[in-house]
């Protein structure tokens, strides 16, 4: 269940964070695992913002080393082992064809940048890249017969809005205070200390809370933050870019993915997506209104449609659509002419204010966040002093503590344990949740001690679980952030999944009302 921020004690804390996405979770994570006092505040619910909205991928960004970013690659390519290793239920080793035909640029070229690719990150597990006939597969390519050759090369996927969950439980688990649907409403420096004023988005309390250092996570909010809670006049750092992706019904059997590159320029991706799908994405447009209210254009669905269709045998068009999404990535103001040639690195600043810390976190990309964590401990230790080493590039995030070679054992010791459950269950449940899986079942021996079951594998007993356990207020926070089963549950199954939430935490209420009121009775 959630932590309370309490205006009464008003804890003083070492590290204050305000964002609970990929880059806000993994600080709080790395500190509190060091030993220093965390508390972590997010306005809506954990990685809602863009850190639910990439295409899940980590990866080296093949197309940056044509801006010359090897400095950028070679540390996303490192990361990209590390992370496989840390997380090998949320993250595991993708296959990915870059298609050719003429008019592109000569095999020669793109295969000196993919052996560049191969070898800058010291690559360890994944396989490495190789010629393809696309003509003489296995199972047969979706793409065109224009597009018979190309080249095929490793990178990895990953469920990013779990990959925050799991960040902000590992947190908790370490000492870290986190709460959701709160939002920092005013910031004040005092004698050395940052006075923080959060109200909670659904109660509507106010508490306050005070922290020797304050890290603005927040990505694209992170100028409002400036501006609203800092009165910092004239603040513009970001420029927040929009990338959208459709998902339609499955286009071809087997676990591989394309990327391609459109008649401007512009990469996109065809990716298997929650097995039934297939995401096609990103864009990369300027985007002009709020943080807050961002969503896939017309435009843009006629893009993606167009530009996979140029690709694909059977064309797709915007009525194949099933579901979209847009996310808008903060990135940092380096003053590039075109958006996809803003940079993707992060920038980090610190100041101090009357000697206490305020830190900003610019820009940056899910593959490099634990690195930019610890980027961000470097500042806070040169302020507090070191309380800690760094210790996350060999750790696990939680249910990932296994050899990503002992996945299929796993997932073998899931199903003969809970052999009632249908194999797609099983998977699901390694995917999101890895060893975590034996907790939340336990000694179930059959569907009917796993409770209501609301459709699509979901039973009441993985509900209240991600209720207590992971922060969850609301179907959408499960079905959308902590699953992706919003895509396949039926609307009955929906109201079905309300009504008990409603229940559950109306019950929760009373609970610790009558809680509160014993603890008054007890004092008097």
């Amino acid at each position: 269940m959630s932590e309370s921020i309490s205006k009464k004690t008003e804890r003083i804390y070492d590290v204050f964070i305000a964002g609970g996405g990929v880059n806000g979770t993994g600080v709080a994570r790395d500190a509190a695992g060091r030993g220093y006092t965390v508390c972590l505040c997010e306005m809506n619910d954990f990685a809602s913002g863009t850190s639910s909205a990439s295409t899940k991928l980590i990866h080296g960004g093949l197309r940056y080393l044509e801006h010359y970013k090897f400095r950028l690659v070679q540390e996303s390519l490192k990361e990209r082992e590390i992370l496989l290793n840390m997380a090998p239920h949320i993250i595991w080793p993708m296959r990915f064809i870059l298609p050719h035909s003429k008019g592109m640029r000569p095999k020669w070229f793109l295969r000196l940048g993919l052996a560049l690719y191969d070898h800058l990150g010291f690559r360890k597990i994944l396989p490495g890249t190789k010629n393809v006939n696309l003509s003489n597969q296995q199972k047969p390519s979706p793409l065109k017969d224009s597009f018979n050759s190309g080249f095929e090369y490793s990178d990895c996927w990953v469920d990013d809005s779990r990959l925050v969950i799991l960040n902000a439980v590992d947190a908790r688990l370490k000492g870290a205070q986190l709460k959701n649907y709160t939002k920092v409403i005013n910031v004040e420096s005092d004698n050395g200390l940052w006075i923080i004023t959060t109200e909670d988005s659904l109660t509507g309390e106010v508490n306050r809370v005070k922290s020797k250092t304050f890290v603005n996570a927040s990505g694209p909010w992170i100028d409002e933050v400036l501006k609203d809670s800092f009165k910092v006049k004239n603040s513009k750092n970001v420029r927040l870019i929009r990338g959208s992706h459709i998902v339609v019904n499955k286009l071809y059997d087997h676990d591989k993915s394309y990327i391609c590159q459109n008649k401007d320029g512009r990469i996109f991706f065809i990716i298997p997506y929650e097995d039934s799908f297939t995401m096609i994405g990103t864009t990369d447009i300027e985007h002009k209104g709020s943080a807050g209210k961002v969503q896939i254009t017309e435009e843009e669905k006629k893009y993606i449609c167009e530009s996979a269709s140029s690709y694909l045998k059977k064309s797709i068009s915007t009525e194949d659509i099933v579901w979209s999404y847009s996310g808008v990535r903060p990135l940092y103001d380096d003053g590039a002419s075109k958006a996809q040639e803003v940079t993707r690195d992060y920038v980090i600043t610190a100041k101090e204010y009357d000697y206490s810390l305020m830190i900003n976190i610019f820009g940056g990309k899910i593959t490099t966040y634990r690195k930019l964590s610890e980027a961000i401990l470097e500042h806070i230790e040169g302020f507090l002093g070191k309380q800690g080493n760094p210790w996350t590039e060999t750790s696990s995030l939680p249910g990932g503590e296994f050899k990503i070679s002992m996945l299929s054992n796993l997932e073998s010791n899931l199903q003969k344990k809970y052999n009632f459950l249908s194999n797609e269950i099983i998977k699901r449940l390694i995917r999101s949740y890895g060893q975590i899986s034996f907790d939340i079942f336990g000694d179930c021996q059959d569907t009917q001690s796993l409770g209501e079951h609301f459709g699509a594998g979901l039973y009441e007993i993985e509900v209240i679980y991600l209720l207590e356990k992971e922060w969850a207020k609301s179907s959408n926070d499960i079905l959308f952030r902590r699953s992706k089963l919003g895509l396949s549950i039926s609307d009955k199954g929906l109201k079905k999944l309300d009504l008990f939430i409603k229940k559950y935490n109306e019950e929760e209420s009373v609970k610790v009302n009558n809680t509160s009121a014993k603890k008054e009775v007890d004092v008097a």
